[in-house]
């Protein structure tokens, strides 16, 4: 790995950046990627163990990916979704058999979008007065109005009010409190198999069993947020498939198309039924550029089966994060890592320093680091990694 500059900062002062301040100025600019590894304008090397947020699990610059892309650039981009395409069929019936069958899908240009489109089928699914929705706290399902207001996080709702009504909140991993929350005005449940965003918190098995009961008994439609946790990176294709649960609605993004834009929502397809033409739409959705990158990307998932690899170097990763001293718990599944550091250790500071150092991770919680990276990483990049870890929290251990 290359030194680094050790005054390494943003290109651009916040006050002259061209970018609207919702990520503040760039702390480096990223001009080029392979594998597990990106370069900054500077030349300096970086090991990418967030992978754009869970999206490049088949690691930057993909040949595989990249020239599908290229052949259907030179095909056909659009033609919107009053017509079908080749690659946006075959991508809608891999998901649905990696889904367990049974369902019809709707593409998005982002997961947000999934969220939505899954929240207005609840809604038409549900009939006039049946149309709320119970997440749960520490969740996080997108930036969108809609979205916004499923996020389990009331921080994030400040500014933005008046946010849409249907939406009520529990306490996470409690069925008790889930069951409690139910009236006749509810028409889904919506539930991460892990808490991403909220700081890397895996759901119990009991808990899904439970809420799939719940809803059965209920009537109502149980959706699986799978956006930063499917597509194999968790140890199985879709995280609720550690439960052995089967939901009535997924949504998935990120991975799909390894930094392509794509999104999607899967519904049984008898829920599916409930939407008409004209009940939701979209002009980019599943077009055929990004559904070409969505397809080789899970031409390849399949071919190396992705589960069986997350799930092999998950276990290798976690055994030595829990070895570093300064991390007291590691949470997760697969390759979807938190490592939750000691008291007195700040994780944004921690980030920070292993930026300058080479390593891209986030600092998902004051206190935790999130790792995600490609799901090809190789376990002398993974032992890269943890050292790289050891020594910055040495360091700032030796400071505390």
């Amino acid at each position: 790995m290359s030194t680094h500059s050790e005054a390494m900062h943003s290109p651009v002062g916040l006050d002259h950046c061209p970018f609207m301040p919702t990520y503040g100025a760039p702390a480096v600019r990223i001009v080029r990627g392979e594998g597990c590894k990106l370069w900054d304008e500077e030349g300096n090397e970086y090991l990418d163990f967030l992978a754009g947020i869970a999206v490049v699990g088949l690691g930057h610059a993909n040949p595989e990916i990249a020239d599908a892309i290229a052949e259907q650039a030179r095909t056909l981009v659009h033609v919107s979704n009053l017509y079908g395409t080749v690659p946006g069929t075959d991508v809608a019936i891999t998901l649905d058999r990696l889904l367990g069958g049974g369902g019809q899908i709707f593409f998005t240009n982002s997961g947000a979008e999934a969220i939505e489109c899954a929240i207005k089928l609840a809604r038409k699914w549900g009939g006039h007065g049946r149309y709320g929705v119970v997440s749960a706290y520490g969740s996080f399902h997108g930036r969108t109005l809609g979205a916004l207001h499923a996020t389990g996080q009331p921080a994030k709702w400040e500014g933005f009010q008046p946010l849409p009504e249907g939406f009520r909140h529990v306490a996470w991993n409690d069925l008790e409190a889930l069951e409690a929350a139910i009236d006749p005005s509810i028409a889904a449940v919506l539930l991460e198999p892990i808490q991403g965003e909220g700081g890397v918190h895996p759901a119990s098995a009991e808990y899904f069993e439970g809420v799939r009961r719940l809803c059965d008994e209920r009537g109502l439609l149980m959706i699986v947020d799978e956006i930063q946790t499917g597509l194999g990176r968790t140890g199985e294709w879709f995280g609720f498939q550690h439960f052995g649960v089967e939901p009535d609605v997924v949504t998935m993004a990120k991975a799909l198309g390894n930094g392509m834009p794509i999104g999607a929502c899967w519904a049984k397809r008898d829920v599916a039924a409930v939407f008409q033409p004209g009940d939701h739409g979209t002009t980019y959705g599943g077009q055929p550029l990004a559904a070409s990158a969505a397809r080789a990307t899970l031409q390849i998932l399949e071919r190396m089966n992705a589960p069986q690899l997350a799930e092999r170097a998950g276990a290798e990763f976690r055994h030595l994060l829990e070895t570093v001293d300064g991390v007291v718990e590691v949470r997760g599944l697969g390759l979807l890592l938190a490592a939750q550091l000691a008291e007195g250790l700040d994780a944004k500071a921690v980030a920070a320093d292993l930026l300058q150092k080479g390593l891209i991770v986030n600092a998902v919680s004051p206190t935790a680091l999130r790792f995600a990276p490609p799901l090809i990483v190789s376990e002398t990049e993974i032992a890269q990694a943890v050292d790289l870890l050891s020594a910055v929290l040495a360091d700032h251990l030796s400071k505390a």
